[in-house]
C-alpha cells in the first residue's frame, strides 16, 4: 500500500460505491477499503439463507420447508430504483447498468382508513379508483393533467400560480382537492416523508410528481425497478467499474484508521501496520465516528413469507406508503415486498421489509400496522438502527462522510447524499445533462 492516492473511500456500502465510481469516472485515483470481507456494508446482501439466520443469531437453521439456502439473496436494507430517477442516471453515467438486470415492481400502493388502495396510474385509475368519491376524482383528474401538462417555461401551464412562490398547499386548494387526496399525492407520489410538503413550493411538488409518473411510463405497472439477485449487484458492478478506471479493491482490510497531519487535514488510512497515503477520504459514518453526530434511529422488521401481501391483487412484488397523518405519527412508515421473481428467494416465498423511524421506546410496536398488512409471518428479523451525519465544519478535514440509510423504501434520499458529497469535493453540482443515454442503453 507505498503509494499515493486522490481519494481513499472507506465502506462498500451504496453511496461509498457511487462515489467511488464517480472519482474514477473522473479521473481520480481511487483506493476503495473495507474491513468487511464482503461488500455493502449494513446494507449487504446476505446468502444463503443459513447467513441470515447467524447474522441474526438465531441460534437455530431455517427450516427445511424454505427450499434451498442459495436460492436466497436477503437485503438488510433493500430499497427500491426510481426508474427515472437519479440513481438510475448515476448507473447510466458511471456505466455499470451493463452488469445489472432490473425487474420492475408489480403495484405501488398507499395506506388509507385502515386499507390500502392502489395509486392511480392513469386517468383510467384516475376514474374507477376506491380512493376516492366521484367528485373527488373529477378534481383528481384535473390535477393529473396539470402535473402532466406542466412547463416551468410555459407559463400558461402554471394555472395562475407561481411555481416558486406557490405553495404546495395552496396548489392543492386551487384545486379543490381534501386531505385524504393531499396525503396520498405528498406521500405515496411525491415521497415526502413527513408534512412538510404542504410548505414545498409548487414547483418541487411538480417535478417530484412529474419524476413519479416518468418512471411509471417506463414499465407501466409502478415507477419503481428492483435488481435481480438483490441489491449486493449494485457495489459489485461498482467494483468491477473501479477496475476499469484503474482503482483498486481491498476487502478484509481490519482497522482502516484515518490518520491526520499536524494541521488536521487527512494524509492517509493505516491498515495492519501500513498507511497509504491519500489528499482525501469518503466513508460512512462508522470510520469516522468522532465527525458524526446522531440524527435518529431506523427500525426495520425483515419478513419471510410464503403468500403475497394481501388485497393486493397476488402482485408479486410491491411498495406500500403508509402516511404519518393515517396513523398519528410524525413519520411514514413504508412496506416494500419483493418475491422469487427478482431471485431474491425460493420459489413461493416473499420478503417483506417494514420500516420507519423510531418516536417510542417501543421501536418494535411502531411497526405494527405495517406489520398487519401482510398477513402469516414466517419469519420475522427485527433491527434497530442508529443514524448518523458528518458534524457541520469537519469537512475541512478533507474526509466527506455519508449519511446513515434512512426508513425510506426508495433511493430518492440517499441520491441526494451522493449529490451533497458530490458537490462538497468537486466544487460544482453533479451535471446531468452528460448522462444521455437511451433506454435500450440505460436497462
Amino acid at each position: 500500500m507505498d503509494e499515493d492516492y486522490d481519494v481513499i473511500v472507506l465502506g462498500t456500502g451504496l453511496t461509498e460505491c457511487v462515489m467511488s465510481g464517480l472519482m474514477s469516472v473522473s479521473k481520480k485515483k481511487v483506493l476503495h477499503m473495507d474491513r468487511n470481507d464482503y461488500y455493502g456494508g449494513e446494507s449487504a446482501s446476505l446468502t444463503p439463507l443459513e447467513q441470515v439466520y447467524k447474522h441474526f443469531k438465531m441460534g437455530v437453521p431455517p427450516p427445511e420447508t424454505m427450499g434451498r439456502g442459495r436460492d436466497w439473496n436477503v437485503d438488510l436494507i433493500p430499497k427500491f430504483l426510481m426508474a427515472s430517477g437519479k440513481l438510475v442516471k448515476l448507473l447510466v453515467h458511471t456505466g455499470v447498468t451493463r452488469y445489472l438486470e432490473f425487474k420492475s415492481i408489480e403495484g405501488s400502493y398507499v395506506y388509507k382508513g385502515g386499507k390500502i388502495y392502489k395509486i392511480p396510474a392513469d386517468e383510467k385509475e384516475g376514474l374507477s379508483t376506491s380512493l376516492m368519491g366521484i367528485f373527488e376524482k373529477r378534481r383528481f383528474i384535473k390535477f393529473f393533467q396539470f402535473l402532466q401538462n406542466f412547463d416551468i417555461n410555459d407559463p400558461k401551464t402554471w394555472h395562475g400560480m407561481d411555481p416558486k412562490q406557490t405553495t404546495a398547499k395552496e396548489m392543492f386548494e386551487k384545486f379543490g382537492l381534501d386531505d385524504n387526496t393531499q396525503d396520498f399525492n405528498g406521500h405515496g407520489i411525491a415521497l415526502y416523508r413527513s408534512e412538510e410538503y404542504k410548505s414545498a413550493p409548487l414547483i418541487d411538488f411538480v417535478e417530484r410528481g412529474k419524476l413519479y409518473y416518468e418512471s411509471l411510463a417506463r414499465f407501466g405497472k409502478s415507477p419503481y425497478l428492483y435488481p435481480l439477485y438483490g441489491l449486493g449487484e449494485l457495489p459489485q458492478g461498482f467494483a468491477r467499474l473501479s477496475a476499469i478506471y484503474g482503482g483498486t479493491y481491498m476487502l478484509n482490510k481490519p482497522g482502516c484508521h484515518i490518520k491526520y497531519g499536524e494541521d488536521g487535514k487527512v494524509i492517509g488510512v493505516e491498515s495492519e501496520g501500513e498507511v497509504a497515503r491519500c489528499k482525501m477520504v469518503i466513508c460512512d459514518p462508522s470510520y469516522a465516528q468522532d465527525k458524526v453526530k446522531k440524527t435518529g434511529q431506523v427500525v426495520r422488521a425483515i419478513c419471510i413469507m410464503n403468500h403475497p401481501v394481501p388485497n393486493t391483487k397476488d402482485v408479486l412484488s410491491v411498495q406500500i406508503i403508509i402516511p404519518q397523518n393515517q396513523v398519528n405519527r410524525k413519520h411514514d412508515i413504508y412496506v416494500s415486498v419483493v418475491s422469487h421473481t427478482h431471485q431474491i428467494a425460493a420459489k413461493g416465498f416473499f420478503l417483506a421489509i417494514v420500516s420507519t423511524t423510531v418516536e417510542t421506546s417501543n421501536p418494535e410496536a411502531e411497526l405494527q400496522v405495517g406489520l398487519d398488512l401482510l398477513g402469516p409471518i414466517e419469519q420475522k428479523f427485527v433491527t434497530v438502527s442508529d443514524m448518523y451525519e458528518q458534524k457541520d465544519g469537519t469537512e475541512s478535514s478533507n474526509v466527506f462522510i455519508s449519511r446513515s440509510y434512512d426508513a425510506t423504501s426508495h433511493f430518492e434520499t440517499t441520491c441526494d447524499d451522493v449529490l451533497d458529497l458530490y458537490e462538497k469535493i468537486m466544487k460544482e453540482k453533479f451535471d446531468f445533462t452528460q448522462v444521455n443515454l437511451t433506454q435500450n442503453e440505460e436497462m
